[in-house]
């Protein structure tokens, strides 16, 4: 009992969090009481960890499966497409970024980040600069589980990998990469390693990384 009670407190305090949120954004949070979530598909995808949306359409989705690669819809998600089948190695995605200033630049680092029984690895870093039509391999094979991937909001040649690797032990992999070039040379260094898992990147829009 004493668990279910601190579960609702703490929902309590993320409704009140996200409501003095939205009243500091000038938005009055009872215009979003009456939404509900509804599922848009796809229902063949599999599980799901990393969504991200193109900045400059607002009906373009993208989604990386577990086990299926990345789907995209271009219609608010009425129709799904799988847009990396013929490109990827591996299926299993574990984060998605769309550049802020070119959302022609999409990167994804594969293998499924969220450790549960079981879980799926990936094969490093796919980009793509044509909305997913094409895909390139930009190595970081053996990080196996890539947990996030930030882009810089004004240079999407700047981009930070956040890599679990291996998931049931210590390895050299585990860490955070940065590519100065878009991934070009197929070169990362470390910018930062530590023995426990990678805790996701966070970024403010406009602002520097911060490293969490």
């Amino acid at each position: 009992m004493e668990n279910e009670h601190e579960s609702v407190n703490s929902q309590h305090e993320q409704n009140a969090n996200e409501d003095a949120a939205l009243q500091n954004a000038g938005i009055d949070p009872a215009l979003l009481k009456s939404l509900e979530w509804r599922s848009i598909g796809p229902f063949r995808g599999g599980r799901v960890v990393a969504v991200a949306g193109d900045p400059s359409d607002a009906q373009v989705f993208y989604f990386g499966s577990t086990g299926g690669g990345v789907w995209k819809t271009s219609d608010g998600g009425l129709y799904w497409e799988n847009v990396s089948d013929g490109f990827f190695k591996r299926a299993s995605v574990g984060s998605i970024a769309v550049s802020a200033s070119d959302a022609n630049v999409i990167y994804v680092g594969m293998g499924e980040s969220c450790i549960r029984g079981n879980v799926s690895h990936g094969d490093g870093v796919y980009k793509s600069t044509d909305r997913g039509k094409t895909w390139m391999h930009l190595g970081l094979e053996n990080t196996r589980h890539i947990g996030k991937v930030h882009i810089h909001p004004h240079n999407p040649d700047l981009v930070y990998v956040a890599a679990l690797g291996h998931a049931h032990g210590s390895n050299p992999e585990r860490g955070v990469y940065r590519s100065q070039d878009g991934g070009e040379r197929l070169t990362w260094p470390w910018i930062r390693t530590t023995r426990v898992f990678c805790m996701p990147l966070s970024g403010k829009p406009g602002a520097c990384l911060i490293l969490s």
